[in-house]
């Protein structure tokens, strides 16, 4: 995959033909994505996962539209040659084809994401297909699927059985008819996940799904140690950042509350001579 050139959702699937690995990681700002574009992802995720990593909510259920928005309009300022993906939040496709191609249009025309993600199959199927046919990309999931880990019993691996397994490899095909140019493939394991993209002709990004995908994608805050509390199996992380963040702002408190920050280094001067007006504006004796 060419490393200067913007990505599209052809550009997965050709690079996933040739045996390329997709990496794609979520991000949440322009900060964030800017890196992300500089360390050479190929795809970055404006996750709902932002609900729990960003706004502190306990599921990705809570996170709003306008939330989603603001969050994708600012990765999109950051990030230029990934191709740039936003999750649909809960509610936002569920109710009815209209609304679910009123707000992948939003993402597009608002935020100018390249396509949007939905969750599941059933009657996301038919979402999928209507916001397809409205001319945005969509990128399915399937597995675990966290906006609706309740009907699941929890965040739990999916397709551990015959019966679910199978029905798991159905969703991946009803998903690619339905006109999807990829799929996630979450906390599946991995004999499954090697399964399903045997039988797809779309890129699989995986999450806990073993290295027989096509791409793997995981979230800023675990890779980069940001994650405070339970880590899922599935997460590696390539930093420890938590402990020098707060190592550095404990440096700060300490400099501050000893009076060596600032310093004369940190500090502006007025220009020469204009001291002296200065204290005789406020009739204080010069200094001079």
């Amino acid at each position: 995959m060419n490393s200067s050139s913007k990505v599209f959702p052809g550009t997965l699937r050709d690079a996933a033909t040739r045996g390329h690995k997709i990496a794609m990681i979520t991000a949440y700002d322009a900060p964030s994505a800017r890196l992300a574009d500089r360390a050479g992802v190929d795809a970055i995720l404006v996750g709902d996962s932002a609900a729990m990593t960003v706004l502190g909510l306990d599921s990705t259920v809570g996170v709003t539209m306008d939330e989603m928005m603001m969050l994708a309009r600012a990765v999109s300022r950051g990030a230029r040659r990934p191709l740039l993906v936003a999750d649909l939040p809960f509610g936002a496709y569920q109710v009815s084809n209209r609304s679910a191609v009123a707000n992948a249009i939003r993402f597009v025309r608002e935020a100018s994401v390249d396509a949007v993600k939905v969750e599941g199959a059933g009657t996301t199927i038919r979402r999928a297909a209507a916001i397809v046919a409205a001319g945005v990309p969509v990128m399915g999931h399937v597995g675990l699927t966290p906006q609706t880990a309740t009907m699941l019993g929890g965040y739990h691996p999916q397709g551990r059985t015959a019966n679910s397994a199978a029905r798991l490899l159905e969703d991946a095909q009803a998903l690619e008819a339905a006109g999807c140019f990829a799929v996630v493939l979450e906390a599946v394991p991995a004999e499954v996940a090697a399964r399903v993209t045997d039988a797809v002709s779309i890129p699989t990004i995986g999450i806990g799904s073993g290295a027989s995908c096509d791409g793997q994608v995981l979230v800023w805050h675990d890779v980069l140690g940001l994650t405070t509390g339970h880590l899922p199996r599935f997460v590696k992380q390539y930093a420890r950042l938590a402990d020098q963040i707060v190592a550095g702002i404990e440096a700060y408190v300490a400099d501050v509350r000893a009076s060596t920050f600032p310093a004369d280094t940190h500090t502006y001067r007025m220009f020469n001579g204009e001291l002296p007006a200065f204290q005789n504006a406020l009739n204080e004796p010069s200094d001079t």
